[in-house]
């Protein structure tokens, strides 16, 4: 059964936010809101978090997973990144995007794409998400809370308590959140790609 936390959308309980990491570096599998939608969360080395996140979305291989990072010096930490990639990610953050970008050697082997050797990356324009991150000191593994054959993500708290109790550990919820998954830019190849239209507006890499 998962446990359900009440988070205040703008002052984030710190207990609460304690609490809650404390159970994501014990391999615990979450439930997030975020300022694109509800994410599926777990730490970074986790395999059992990813296997679940698999099996949940119904996910192969081939897959992006995404590191949620506090900033942009946690994000340079984890991709290869040149100077004029760099300006417009730079000026796409904190906010609704996901980008997929080289992976340093400080990305698990099993999180990256296995021809590619690419990861997502992003940073979250969210009271809650950034609360989180700050208190765990370190990425989160995420993935879009969006389920089989559906075309719509999760956007309650409660909602997802209720159907997905059985296969999480923790859901939190803070209210409102975003309605649409970020949108995904490719710039493993140098020239962004649009991956996926979503939240971010899209112009800039048009």
């Amino acid at each position: 059964m998962a446990k359900y936390f009440d988070v205040h959308p703008d002052n984030p309980q710190s207990r609460t936010i304690s609490q809650v990491a404390d159970s994501i570096r014990s391999d615990s599998l979450i439930a997030y809101p975020t300022d694109s939608c509800y994410a599926l969360g777990c730490r970074l080395g986790s395999r059992d978090g990813i296997d679940r996140i698999r099996t949940i979305r119904k996910l192969d291989d081939r897959h992006h997973f995404t590191l949620v990072c506090r900033d942009f010096a946690q994000l340079g930490q984890f991709v290869r990144i040149d100077n004029d990639v760099f300006r417009a990610v730079k000026a796409s953050t904190p906010g609704s995007y996901t980008f997929i970008l080289p992976a340093t050697k400080e990305v698990p082997r099993m999180l990256q794409h296995p021809k590619k050797k690419t990861v997502g990356v992003r940073i979250p324009d969210h009271v809650v998400t950034q609360a989180l991150l700050a208190e765990l000191g370190e990425p989160l593994l995420s993935s879009t809370l969006l389920m089989p054959g559906e075309d719509e993500p999760m956007t309650q708290g409660w909602e997802i308590k209720d159907r997905l109790d059985h296969v999480l550990d923790a859901v939190i919820d803070s209210g409102e959140c975003g309605t649409e998954p970020t949108t995904v830019i490719d710039f493993s190849g140098g020239e962004p790609e649009i991956v996926r239209r979503g939240a971010g507006d899209v112009s800039r890499f048009e």
